[in-house]
């Protein structure tokens, strides 16, 4: 039996999003993928057909269900194919970036046990990682797509693994985030009280596939309406997104705070007919009032905040049914059981007006199945019956949420959670670093990046610009430090841990 709240016992995240777009408006354009080179077109009707060959041809390889399938591709539509594809055959995807760095790619593999990897967009796997993994290139995927396709979707339980994300956690490696194919069903309620999704909608999201926010608000959420998903994979200008919105007449425009900046400082918003556009959405950082008020006052559209995190998806924002309180990302969507907790002590939801653990229920249904063989850390973000990720919040009288920091160092960098370790251990392999502390910079008002600091070696000269290099080599471009500060000692506790709060005020001192 399934309620509002929870999907059917038997439920297949994949079929979901395809079948019933498919036989109900086959020749609708599900994927439209514009670019430099021209815009080029999916159907419901073809991508539902792709996806079954990709299933088909999956599991002709003797993949097992709940296989990983990692997905190291491009910005291009065979991403979205292939991750749906995985799901359709009952087996899990892993959808990775492209600027990871072989050794990156590397631990995921392993770390993961993936069974196959799929490549494409000019990204590639050194030999000597992949063991005896089966590796899928562009042609592969394409012979897959051509062939004889699965009669059905996976019959898959709502609570079988479909998907594994890496994120940072509190460690110096990613962790992975397994969620259930239910975890897309989970996500209904953004649909009316975030997005404000329709059948008649089309959704411009200005991420790339590999982000889940991308793979999530971009495609599925469209999807599971029977809207149209339209992303771009030309070069990266700000200046272009208002052209996009009024060549596709796009009524829903996605992106990170960061972006709508550039797109007031760089774009001809006056120069573009934004008639079709009802509003706005952005996450993956928090929005400052002053950038709602200038796009607000420029476009004369809304724009819609929402706070998530890689273990629930956004379930905290304003939309078209909760009115915008600057400087709150909003309120908890309607049917999320959401609660402050006392950071010590036993896990009652504290009143309103109070600070505490910001947590989630884990009746939840977009909540995950659990961090991949990471008992340690899953015990760390369990309080009872509660899942707290770690941000300090209070709810008013009214129910709208405030950030009051976090709990723990993670850092916030484009829209992607960073842990600090995992930077300081690259910056500590250089042969000029005696010690190394990273934490968030504030280089404006309203922005912060990440900041290496950084106390050399004896006779080292500081040299900020090959330590950047030295990074650029090793990390993702997202989790590279933008700034490197120089101290003659890091801000350490009695116990001699570094205090990455303090670090940003030493280097000022």
């Amino acid at each position: 039996m399934s309620d509002d709240r929870h999907p059917p016992a038997r439920f297949n995240a994949a079929r979901y999003c395809l079948a019933d777009n498919a036989r109900l408006r086959p020749d609708k354009a599900a994927l439209v993928m514009a670019g430099a080179d021209g815009v080029s077109t999916l159907s419901f009707a073809e991508a539902d057909r792709a996806v079954r060959g990709i299933a088909a041809g999956l599991l002709g390889l003797g993949l097992e269900p709940g296989a990983r399938v990692m997905i190291r591709m491009g910005n291009d539509a065979d991403y979205v194919l292939t991750y749906f594809g995985a799901l359709a055959a009952g087996l899990v995807a892993l959808p990775s970036s492209p600027q990871l760095t072989p050794a990156e790619a590397a631990f995921l593999m392993e770390n993961s046990g993936a069974a196959a990897v799929a490549i494409g967009g000019g990204c590639s796997i050194d030999p000597a990682d992949l063991g005896d993994r089966i590796l899928l290139d562009a042609a592969a995927i394409a012979a897959m797509k051509a062939g004889p396709p699965v009669a059905d979707y996976a019959d898959t339980a709502a609570d079988d693994p479909a998907t594994l994300v890496y994120t940072s956690g509190t460690t110096s490696r990613p962790k992975g985030v397994l969620h259930a194919h239910r975890t897309i069903y989970g996500r209904r309620p953004m649909l009316a009280h975030w997005l404000g999704l329709s059948e008649t909608d089309v959704m411009l999201h200005a991420g790339t596939m590999n982000w889940t926010y991308t793979l999530g608000v971009g495609i599925t959420d469209p999807w599971a309406v029977g809207a149209t998903s339209v992303l771009y994979d030309g070069p990266r200008d700000p200046a272009v997104w208002p052209r996009l919105i009024a060549a596709h007449r796009a009524t829903v425009f996605a992106g990170v705070p960061s972006l709508y900046r550039q797109i007031l400082k760089y774009a001809d918003l006056a120069g573009h007919d934004l008639a079709s556009l009802r509003h706005g959405c952005t996450a993956g950082e928090p929005l400052p009032p002053d950038l709602l008020d200038a796009w607000t006052n420029a476009t004369g559209k809304p724009l819609y905040e929402a706070l998530g995190m890689s273990e629930i998806s956004t379930y905290v924002s304003s939309g078209p049914t909760i009115p915008v309180r600057p400087g709150s990302p909003g309120r908890p969507q309607p049917g999320r059981h959401v609660a402050i907790l006392p950071v010590e002590g036993a896990p009652e939801p504290l009143p309103a007006g109070e600070t505490g653990l910001l947590a989630v229920h884990c009746t939840e249904p977009g909540l995950m199945l659990g961090y991949w063989n990471r008992p340690d850390e899953e015990a760390q973000v369990m309080r009872g019956d509660w899942f707290a990720g770690g941000d300090l919040a209070r709810l008013d009288a009214d129910g709208y949420l405030w950030f009051e920091g976090r709990n723990d160092d993670l850092m916030n960098a484009m829209g992607y959670r960073v842990s600090p370790n995992e930077v300081e251990g690259v910056l500590a392999g250089h042969p000029d670093v005696a010690e190394v502390g990273v934490a968030e910079l504030a280089v404006r008002a309203d922005v912060r990046v990440i900041c290496g600091f950084v106390v050399l070696r004896p006779g080292a000269s500081p040299d900020a610009d090959a330590l950047l290099a030295w990074c650029g080599e090793k990390l993702a471009a997202y989790k590279r430090p933008r700034e490197i500060r120089f101290l003659e000692a890091l801000p350490r506790t009695a116990n001699g841990k570094v205090q990455r709060k303090r670090l940003a005020e030493q280097a000022d001192a």
